[in-house]
């Protein structure tokens, strides 16, 4: 569909949103995650965060991905990316009871990344005590475990929450894997391993080459 060298492939981006992403960052990979969810289009430019290109710079000067930069407006937020990408098409019906996935949204962005980043990251927060971060994360997961009975954290399909926490989830997973695994947390443990054997996990998780101030992006989503 879109020549991936030259001039064709410079014009099949340059119209697109810019999406400014980092590969491993959560909350970049839940905003691709939604747009990939909605079909929509966007220039892709993988981000490395110790050399923080300037084009993204000057459109947010807080220097945190993800970004879009629609033409008309920027958004700075990885929820606002989500909502601004299921709001265009959402043929999942990922938007459904979205007061209720807005809550858990909360739920993993206040308390649940506070405990996570003293859990992983202990040596950044003064008196960060991170077995006790580990028991903060632990109230929570234990609350989303009951919450999977049906497979996802809303019910049988998923929906914007679950989109929003999985990353995450694999984050707190990834600090020690053998640790997650002995958890009494298997509804959980399933829902995890179900998204990163999944194709949708596969298809954000591309690899594309640093962007340059002045090259082109990527376009994702990639070509199914």
């Amino acid at each position: 569909m879109f020549a991936k060298q030259g001039g064709l492939y410079k014009l099949a981006c340059m119209h697109l949103p810019i999406l400014y992403s980092f590969r491993r960052c959560p909350y970049a990979m839940r905003a691709r995650l939604a747009v990939l969810a909605s079909g929509e289009g966007v220039s892709l430019r993988e981000v490395v965060l110790r050399d923080k290109p300037r084009a993204m710079l000057e459109a947010s000067p807080k220097g945190t991905v993800p970004v879009l930069v629609t033409g008309s407006e920027v958004l700075e937020e990885s929820l606002d990316i989500m909502l601004w990408a299921l709001g265009r098409a959402d043929p999942q019906g990922l938007l459904t009871d979205k007061k209720q996935a807005l809550s858990l949204i909360a739920q993993n962005d206040g308390p649940f990344k506070a405990a996570l980043d003293r859990y992983k990251y202990p040596d950044r927060f003064d008196g960060a005590d991170p077995e006790a971060a580990f028991g903060a994360a632990l109230e929570v997961l234990t609350d989303w475990e009951g919450r999977l009975k049906e497979g996802n954290l809303m019910g049988a399909a998923p929906r914007l929450a679950d989109l929003a926490l999985l990353p995450f989830v694999r984050q707190f997973a990834h600090v020690d894997r053998a640790r997650f695994e002995a958890l009494p947390l298997p509804r959980l443990q399933t829902w995890l391993q179900r998204f990163l054997a999944s194709d949708v996990f596969a298809r954000i998780m591309i690899r594309p080459a640093p962007w340059q101030d002045g090259a082109p992006g990527v376009r994702f989503p990639v070509a199914a």
